[in-house]
């Protein structure tokens, strides 16, 4: 069984056959999804899904490109009250994009710091999403996170060095699509160098899809193709991956089935 531990299947890109991409990430062997927040709107949509649907978890939180967009009084108390929530299980996905640059970066590290504090009053994880921010990422996490509630680099796509770097502060490092691309570099030799009891899988569908239908819309079935090209990289079979990242994905959410 599988976890895709990082799965925006509240998107509109899923309104119209949202039921038959479920059924077809349960027959590809999927055993939970965890949705992601990235907004108020969507964190409100990831927690409904939860509620809906058996084999769907939440996240909440403020993406980067939303900082901006940040109320103090609202989001945090918002943020507060669906921690409390059963399938709410981490806060993200929260973090800095200087890529884009959406919100300023000032104010990106503040709503970062804000939200980091909030997962650490309501001991939950966090999910990060790191694009382009490396020095300043590791400046705030140093200060800030709280390795025994656990953090996710969602979606890593950075070098060797820098995932050695999050593995040392007790980070789990999830890997998408892009490993499955024929320009990937960086991230075969990150991923056979990592322990396997730091790794997750994932798809950020609808995003990131791997090969071979890079160029359609991603579903969490296809977190099956991640996990396959892991356990080649790694010369092991897929089930040892898919029971290690499964095993981890629970670890680290605090996943407990009834």
């Amino acid at each position: 069984m599988l976890i895709d531990s990082h799965a925006h299947i509240d998107d509109e890109k899923f309104n119209e056959d949202r039921e038959a991409v479920l059924a077809n990430a349960r027959e590809a062997g999927v055993e939970i999804i965890i949705n992601p927040g990235a907004d108020e709107a969507s964190s409100y949509r990831a927690v409904e899904m939860s509620e809906k649907y058996p084999m769907v978890y939440a996240t909440v939180g403020i993406h980067p490109h939303d900082a901006k967009d940040y109320d103090e009084k609202k989001h945090g108390a918002l943020l507060k009250t669906w921690a409390e929530k059963e399938k709410v299980v981490a806060i993200g996905e929260i973090g800095l994009d200087y890529h884009y640059d959406y919100s300023p970066r000032d104010v990106q590290q503040e709503v970062f710091i804000k939200q980091m504090v909030i997962a650490k009053e309501t001991a939950l994880p966090i999910v990060i999403h790191n694009r382009e921010s490396m020095e300043d990422m590791v400046r705030i996490l140093k200060s800030y996170f709280v390795p025994e509630y656990g953090g996710i680099m969602h979606s890593y796509s950075g070098s060797v060095e820098m995932a050695k770097v999050f593995l040392e502060m007790g980070f789990y490092l999830s890997i998408s699509g892009p490993l499955t691309f024929k320009n990937a570099r960086k991230l075969p030799e990150v991923v056979a160098m990592m322990p396997l009891d730091r790794l997750l899988v994932e798809t950020d569908s609808p995003y990131l899809t791997p090969t071979p239908y890079r160029g359609k819309r991603n579903e969490p079935a296809y977190v099956r193709l991640v996990a396959a090209e892991i356990a080649r990289i790694r010369g092991i079979s897929l089930e040892e991956v898919a029971e290690a990242s499964t095993q981890n994905a629970k670890k680290v959410f605090g996943i407990i089935e009834k």
